[in-house]
């Protein structure tokens, strides 16, 4: 009775995670459509509101990290609590900032507290069983990419009112998931890391003390590898898709509305499946070489019907991805590590993001529509070559026995 009593608790811990999840994605997808618009209005150049997605991802990289360290010291609850609060005060400030200083400030708060993604894929750690662990971040993925799916929506129900008023409601949103956590969320953490250095370590010490993990390093480099190439295509595919292909802005929205509604899919029944017929590693492998091969192909043929298809595949394949790398690295940190890797590991996704657009940016020429197939062209090399790594490498992160491998 008290092992059923344990399993209850530790599945409602798992979608109360879920949910939380999905709020938290709802509440960064308002903010999307948005950040460059709200910046103008504060007269800011081209350059300058690019800054505006900088200041938040560089902030991420130098906290997240921390955050995961101190949820292992201190429970994954408080600092959950922590990073929520954050969002909520942050989006507060830019809804109402009167100057474009305060509105960098806020996006520096937002990012400096914006490490609950790698909590939450803590707690997920601490609550699934190893043969599940891939399942459980599918799922989580699955939450989060809903999110992608309806923030968009509440992002132009707010921008009726106002392009602040999306910051607004983002900050709302953010509040309702501090609140169930406050309420519902109990601690997972059951064994507390001592940690005899200092918590507040920023830096490249932290990166490179991550690359030390034994098995977890080289996964992190993978996962870098895999994001800088990933936000190369992100940056592409909207111009591409409109300069080239020649759609409007609702079309675009149905392309993000399909891959959210086809990576849902994928991560809820596709994982579950693949996961009792195929190891994690040779997953995560076809994933990679399915995204490597779309991003080849879709810009061979610019037409719009073609580019559907091609990017239907991609979804599904590529919503395999980042749930294996997360798994893999919950798998082979040790149990008292979770939150500390789990937390590289997003630090090092941070970064990645501020690299991937200066790359696609330096290729596309507004004046040569053309240009706009190179990044596509680039992600689809870099990733075979990501591939071939993971493949090289793969003895070095090989999962426990005993767990799927």
């Amino acid at each position: 009775m008290n092992s059923l009593s344990v399993a209850a608790r530790m599945s409602r811990t798992f979608w109360i995670i879920a949910l939380i999840s999905l709020i938290n994605s709802l509440s960064l997808t308002i903010l999307i459509p948005v950040i460059y618009l709200y910046g103008r209005q504060f007269g800011l150049n081209d350059f300058q509101t690019s800054l505006l997605f900088s200041a938040y991802s560089v902030a991420q990289f130098f906290a997240t990290p921390v955050i995961g360290k101190l949820s292992d010291r201190f429970g994954r609850k408080p600092l959950l609590v922590i990073s929520l609060l954050g969002t909520v005060v942050a989006n507060l400030i830019a809804g109402t900032a009167s100057t474009a200083g305060v509105l960098f400030f806020a996006r520096f708060l937002d990012g400096i507290t914006g490490g609950n993604a790698s909590v939450a894929q803590a707690v997920i750690s601490d609550v699934t069983t190893p043969e599940n662990r891939a399942r459980g971040f599918g799922i989580n993925g699955a939450a989060f990419g809903l999110g992608f799916v309806l923030g968009p929506v509440l992002s132009l129900l707010a921008q009726q009112f106002s392009l602040g008023a999306a910051f607004l409601v983002s900050g709302a949103i953010a509040l309702i998931a501090l609140v169930v956590t406050i309420f519902f969320l109990p601690e997972s953490l059951q064994t507390k890391n001592v940690v005899t250095g200092n918590l507040f370590d920023l830096g490249l010490k932290n990166l490179i003390k991550g690359l030390a993990f034994p098995k977890v390093g080289i996964l992190l480099i993978i996962n870098f590898l895999i994001g800088t190439t990933f936000t190369i295509f992100t940056y592409a595919f909207q111009p591409y898709f409109i300069q080239v292909l020649h759609q409007t802005n609702e079309s675009l929205t149905l392309m993000f509305l399909t891959f959210g509604v086809l990576s849902v899919l994928m991560q809820t029944l596709g994982v579950s499946i693949l996961t009792k017929k195929i190891n994690l590693v040779h997953i995560l492998f076809l994933g990679l070489f399915v995204r490597s091969t779309s991003f080849l192909l879709m810009p061979i043929w610019a037409n719009v019907f073609y580019f559907v298809g091609v990017s239907i595949l991609f979804s599904l394949f590529n919503s395999l991805v980042q749930p294996m790398i997360n798994a893999l690295i919950s798998l082979n940190a040790r149990p008292e590590d979770q939150g500390t890797a789990l937390g590289l590991n997003a630090s090092y996704l941070s970064v990645s993001n501020a690299f991937g657009p200066v790359i696609a940016g330096m290729l596309i020429r507004q004046s040569n529509p053309a240009t706009y197939t190179y990044p596509l062209y680039l992600a689809g090399i870099l990733t075979f070559g990501v591939l071939v790594l993971a493949i090289a490498t793969r003895k070095r992160y090989q999962i426990q026995p005993g767990t799927p491998a």
